[in-house]
């Protein structure tokens, strides 16, 4: 016989039957909630073309425009490692393609032979702080990472990271740390991020999932969503909306190139790459 218990929720009386306990034993094993939509490379491609020269001032404007005033923006504190202001090479808008790390549970490896200890640490990247995300990425991708926020390590480095832009990706953005950062800076390719990390992932992180929805500065990152990064810091347009934010944004960057440039020419100033 079904066993049938009353609940009240919202003051209504509710029947929930024992099936619940089913149910309840598929989710101890976890779920994700929030889907994970998938597009084509060509479908990515023409998003990004709608953002070609947009500015986060710019996507914000849009945003605001279309009713999603407050979204999207990330802490200040996600901010560019470098600026390159006179031809912003700094910038750029991408498809996020995300990945979470937390803070490991395990003990640190104590004091052993450097041949164990080398062992060791391959064996952690291996297992447990690996880069599923590189397969993922393509042209146009921006890898958005969620990192354990109080760790001072790492995960992003002047050597991967380079390997990540000769899959494609055209930014990386954290919550939290990078390390070789005169190297990043050197090598030119974009990043934001909280602050620097010294530390590597063995001993201090684990992967938890890879393109799922991770949050970063304070803002909720679905894959495939459209990243836009400049000196203003990152802001995160969902994916559904992304061609109807650009509609105002194109048309705020047209307004504001227009009329700094009449006022370049009073000032006698030589036209730059921002009002070309």
């Amino acid at each position: 016989m079904e066993v049938i218990s009353l609940v009240v929720a919202g003051g209504f009386l509710w029947a929930q039957p024992s099936a619940d306990k089913e149910a309840a034993g598929d989710l101890r094993a976890g779920r994700t909630f929030i889907p994970t939509p998938v597009y084509s490379e060509t479908d990515d491609a023409r998003v990004l073309a709608l953002f070609d020269g947009l500015r986060v001032a710019d996507v914000s404007d849009g945003m605001d425009a279309v009713g999603l005033q407050n979204i999207g923006l990330m802490d200040a504190d996600i901010r560019a490692l470098w600026k390159d202001t006179e031809h912003f090479s700094h910038r750029f808008v991408g498809i996020a393609v995300t990945a979470r790390y937390v803070p490991t549970q395990v003990a640190p490896a104590g004091r052993m032979k450097t041949d164990d200890y080398d062992k060791w640490v391959g064996e952690w990247y291996r297992n447990r702080s690996s880069e599923p995300f590189v397969p993922l990425l393509r042209k146009g991708a921006a890898l958005v990472i969620e990192d354990a926020a109080d760790a001072d390590v790492g995960s992003i480095g002047s050597n991967n990271i380079m390997s990540w832009k000769l899959k494609g990706c055209v930014g990386v953005v954290t919550s939290s740390t990078a390390r070789d950062t005169d190297e990043i800076a050197t090598e030119k390719i974009p990043l934001y991020f909280r602050r620097p990390g010294r530390g590597i992932r063995p001993g201090r992180n684990e992967i938890e999932s890879v393109n799922h929805p991770v949050v970063c500065g304070g803002v909720t990152v679905v894959p495939s969503d459209v990243i836009v990064a400049d000196g203003d810091g990152v802001i995160v347009v969902p994916r559904a909306r992304a061609e109807e934010v650009t509609q105002y944004a194109k048309k705020i960057l047209k307004d504001d190139k227009a009329g700094r440039k009449k006022l370049y020419e009073k000032l006698g100033l030589p036209e730059d790459d921002s009002v070309k």
